[in-house]
């Protein structure tokens, strides 16, 4: 059963349950809770909005998108679905507003990763407003269970907040062109049969969770008519970081195969929310991975992201839609679904990149409030990946968000790998 329809005027709210899409069904058979499986978005303002009438706007906005109104329903042993239940109203409040002091951002960006809203209660989110002590302004923090929502679709909500709080028109900017058919894969893509290479240890703390870094950089420079886009630049100059940081640590070359986010959906206030981007993977060889083979390097990238982008594919691929068919009871396939990820670990991608890229809305809260000037967004960094790149362009500038498993990787661990992102993402701008 679909859980809206669209009319002139909006969308219309259906009764009923929604089973679970294979995307929240795979989250949710893998939820850690070492490593909450939640996505963090940070929308930094100018202006202090007033506390009531955002709550307000916060609440209108998840009306007006009801597919976030919804909590998870309980499964007997032997159901063969998990599914969302809508709700008319939020049952538990959504926005919390954090004392003041001067660790009270820090802090705040501590609890979007190590506590993830609860499944069971609607909406699975929550908004922290923050007084930012430093650079003065207000940081709205918005944690989300990404089971049940992903990234782009916490910012068409905020979008549509920041429309309620300040009146203000959010018209989305037009999304990115696919090509109309698939493209074939240039001869030259390395196979997806060799295990990829894994981020290499560094110095991780006795902590649990997820570790965090936010980096303002520059946009990279690029030649005028260049055949890439500097969604390829970002590409080139994540795997060139890992092959670097691995070098650094003593791990011989392998591949280095990046998960790339692809979302195809509307923008607008018909933008269907949940989960709704598709994977695909960027495969590198480690002899590409070179200075002497930039140029060269950034024009095959933006060949393969081209042609992967254009494939028609299911979200996780065809394996984990067989794998969520309902035909045994749903706890059943948990466990088959565990296990299968524990013995797949050794060809999971090197790590993610999902880059957001320009913020197709104003974010303006209006008089008061004012505009966004920096929006940050982070996923989730599990094992075996442990490392995930999330960027963001506002303002003219490039938002980074490096996250990653405490298992893996330290704090000093995660300022390198931010050097080194910085130094190669300028190398591709440099490159003929």
């Amino acid at each position: 059963m679909t859980a809206l329809e669209h009319r002139a005027g909006g969308p219309v709210r259906r009764t009923g349950r929604i089973p679970f899409p294979v995307v929240d069904e795979v989250a949710r058979h893998c939820l850690q809770e070492a490593e909450p499986e939640t996505i963090h978005v940070e929308v930094h303002l100018p202006g202090r909005p007033e506390p009531a009438r955002l709550r307000e706007a916060f609440t209108e906005a998840l009306r007006r998108h009801p597919r976030v109104l919804m909590r998870e329903t309980p499964v007997p042993w032997y159901g063969r679905r998990y599914a969302w239940e809508l709700t008319r109203e939020p049952q538990i409040e959504t926005v919390a507003f954090a004392p003041p002091g001067p660790d009270a951002l820090r802090e705040a960006r501590t609890r979007a990763l190590t506590q993830a809203p609860p499944l069971t209660l609607s909406p699975p989110v929550r908004l922290e407003v923050v007084a930012d002590s430093a650079a003065g302004g207000t940081v709205l923090v918005l944690t989300v269970h990404h089971t049940a929502l992903d990234g782009p679709a916490c910012l068409r909500i905020l979008a549509t907040a920041a429309e309620v709080y300040g009146g203000l028109d959010h018209s989305p900017a037009a999304p990115p062109v696919r090509p109309s058919e698939a493209l074939p894969l240039p001869p030259d893509t390395p196979s997806a049969r060799t295990p990829p290479a894994r981020v290499a240890p560094g110095s991780p703390g006795s902590a649990p969770g997820n570790g965090l870094l936010v980096a303002e950089l520059p946009l990279p420079q690029r030649p005028k008519g260049a055949p890439f886009t500097v969604n390829d630049q970002l590409m080139v100059a994540t795997a060139l970081t890992v092959a670097r940081w691995n070098g650094e640590h003593g791990a011989r070359p392998r591949p280095v195969r990046i998960t790339m986010p692809v979302d195809d959906r509307p923008r607008d206030a018909t933008m269907p929310i949940g989960n709704g981007t598709r994977l695909v993977e960027v495969p590198f060889g480690p002899a590409e991975l070179t200075d002497t083979g930039l140029p060269a390097l950034l024009h095959r990238t933006a060949q393969r992201t081209r042609a992967l982008k254009s494939l028609p594919r299911p979200p996780l691929g065809h394996g984990a839609a067989l794998l969520t068919a309902p035909v045994v009871p749903v706890a059943w396939r948990a466990a088959a679904t565990r296990a299968l990820r524990r013995a797949a670990a050794p060809w999971t991608s090197t790590t993610l990149l999902s880059n957001i890229g320009r913020i197709p809305y104003p974010m303006d809260f209006g008089e008061g409030a004012g505009r966004a000037h920096a929006v940050w967004i982070s996923a989730p960094a599990r094992m075996p990946r442990g490392l995930t790149f999330t960027t963001t362009s506002t303002g003219g500038r490039l938002h980074l968000c490096l996250r990653w498993s405490r298992t893996l990787l330290g704090d000093g661990d995660g300022a390198r790998l931010r050097d080194l992102f910085a130094h190669c993402l300028d190398a591709t701008g440099e490159a003929p």
